[in-house]
């Protein structure tokens, strides 16, 4: 390459979604020159079901993100859970903070990337990593429209698919991921869905779960997550789809008039960060690139900006690539892998429909069983902290929200 085509930089972090926005606003911050790059024209969708936990909104809010930034913003007071034998619970949410929101990835992605650039990191746009060779003392990347980048370490956060681990020849092949989901917009909901979080335990759907997620004037994101486990194909899937608004507590749920909007988009969800490779040489793995998915749930907003944090400040604090890669990945052992194996149990308990009931009258008994559940679900606390006595701190369980 002529050298007018080479950018050099501290880091270069491919992809501008959550895990790279985070990882390149935290390095920029600190004085480092970054470059991102993505092979989309930001705002662009992300298939998603757009809900931000306690986790995710302590990670964005500690980043600065304000959710006036974000347009159809909509705070959640309250989760409705529904059992496969059609019990409701009602669990609210502490009013001290927001501990949960929805927000459509379209507009919180972009909000997060603009903050990438204010902060000072070189974005560039519709442009894919081709090639890259790690050196002794750098790394060189090749990218498609721009030329090369020089730089001391590659942040990966380029998603289930990331295509820094296949030219790392780091894939897995057949690897499909974990969970495998639907999701479509809609709009004309009049029913309470309008304004509530629905979780509905639908027995088919075991360990899984389909959801209604509520957005502003009117419309909600609409969709279903279900357990790879051999036994279910794509055509199951999308059969199980065609049905999902039809069921008479989802309909009465979204009110006679709701409408879909444009098509449903389905996609693949890798939970797998206790097997997944995390670091090679000078490059780090980040966000869905590094399955970092909540294996319980399907939720991983949280964990890509939490995980694109702590590369980024692995990179800060290393002397040398050896001492990177082993402070990244003790930090995401310490924040992520107990709790990934506790998820784990839990998703075969969930399976059984009888434990499924069984844990939703549980939760429902009082007023401190509901208070405490949510918060839990909502990864405000971790699942395994009652295992891991090394994360114990005196706020247990009376931590505020967020926002406040």
């Amino acid at each position: 390459m002529p050298a007018e085509s080479t950018i050099t930089a501290d880091v270069l972090v491919v992809g501008g979604g959550p895990a790279g926005s985070a990882a390149a606003m935290v390095l920029a911050r600190a004085g480092s020159s970054i470059v991102v790059v993505d092979k989309a024209v930001f705002p662009r969708d992300k298939c998603c079901g757009d809900g931000l936990t306690t986790l995710a909104l302590r990670e964005l809010e500690a980043l600065g993100l304000r959710p006036e930034q974000v347009p159809n913003w909509q705070t959640v007071e309250a989760a409705w859970l529904r059992s496969p034998s059609g019990r409701e619970v009602c669990l609210p949410l502490p009013a001290d903070g927001i501990y949960a929101a929805t927000t459509p990835r379209r507009e919180l992605d972009a909000a997060l990337l603009q903050m990438a650039r204010d902060a000072g990191a070189d974005v560039r746009e519709g442009h894919s990593i081709t090639a890259l060779a790690q050196w002794h003392d750098r790394v060189e990347a090749e990218i498609d429209g721009l030329g090369t980048v020089v730089a001391k370490y590659v942040i990966a956060a380029d998603g289930m698919w990331s295509p820094t681990r296949k030219l790392l020849h780091l894939t897995d092949d057949g690897y499909l991921g974990e969970w495998h989901a639907f999701r479509q917009y809609a709009r004309n909901v009049t029913g309470p869905a309008a304004t509530r979080l629905y979780v509905w335990f639908e027995p088919d759907f075991l360990p899984g779960y389909a959801w209604s997620f509520p957005l502003p004037d009117g419309r909600a994101n609409i969709g279903f997550g279900v357990v790879r486990d051999g036994r279910r194909t794509g055509k199951d899937m999308k059969a199980e789809w065609a049905g999902l608004i039809d069921r008479p507590h989802i309909r009465e749920a979204l009110g006679p008039d709701v409408e879909l909007e444009d098509r449903h988009t389905a996609w693949p969800i890798p939970a797998g960060i206790d097997r997944a490779v995390l670091s090679s040489d000078r490059t780090l793995f980040v966000g869905d690139a590094a399955r970092a998915t909540d294996v319980m749930t399907g939720e991983g907003i949280g964990q890509a900006v939490l995980t694109g944090r702590l590369a980024a400040e692995a990179v800060l604090a290393g002397r040398d690539p050896r001492a990177v890669r082993e402070h990244y990945e003790a930090a995401a052992r310490h924040h992520l892998f107990a709790d990934h194996r506790m998820s784990k149990v839990l998703n075969g308990w969930l399976a059984k429909p009888l434990l499924a009931r069984g844990a939703v009258r549980v939760v429902g008994l009082n007023g401190w069983t509901r208070r405490n559940f949510v918060r839990w679900m909502f990864e405000d606390e971790p699942r395994a902290v009652v295992l891991t006595p090394r994360r114990w701190h005196r706020r247990f369980l009376r931590q505020h929200g967020t926002y406040r």
